[in-house]
């Protein structure tokens, strides 16, 4: 859990029954591709879904396909904090980096975040 200006950022995995409420979210929020991910996170601010964060586990690493943070909301740390805790998901899961194969318009929240542009992957080395 994490603080988000005051509030509480509860931030937990995706499950099965969160795959309805996962594709509305997507459906308001990133409408050109409204499906909910495999697995990931999802953070909720006072019961609603304002962040997922798409997630695979590579040999060596935590990839993160996709992170989407509700419109209203972004610029307000909650995609900052999603990547806190999956940094501490791949320690979890003895993983050494957090990778990024395409960050899109995203890059220049990656590069706050602490990833090195490495050629075609952005990289983050816990």
């Amino acid at each position: 859990m994490s603080s988000v200006r005051g509030l509480r950022l509860y931030v937990r995995p995706i499950d099965s029954a969160d795959s309805s409420a996962v594709t509305a979210f997507y459906g308001r929020n990133r409408p050109e591709d409204p499906a909910p991910p495999a697995w990931g996170l999802l953070g909720k601010l006072l019961g609603d879904i304002v962040a997922v964060v798409a997630l695979e586990i590579t040999e060596d690493a935590l990839r993160v396909d996709d992170i989407v943070v509700a419109r209203e909301l972004r610029r307000k740390w909650i995609g900052r904090a999603m990547m806190r805790e999956v940094e501490q998901l791949a320690t979890k899961f003895d993983r050494r980096r957090v990778i990024v194969d395409d960050a899109g318009e995203a890059h220049e929240f990656f590069r706050r975040v602490g990833f090195e542009n490495k050629g075609s992957q952005w990289v983050r080395t816990l």
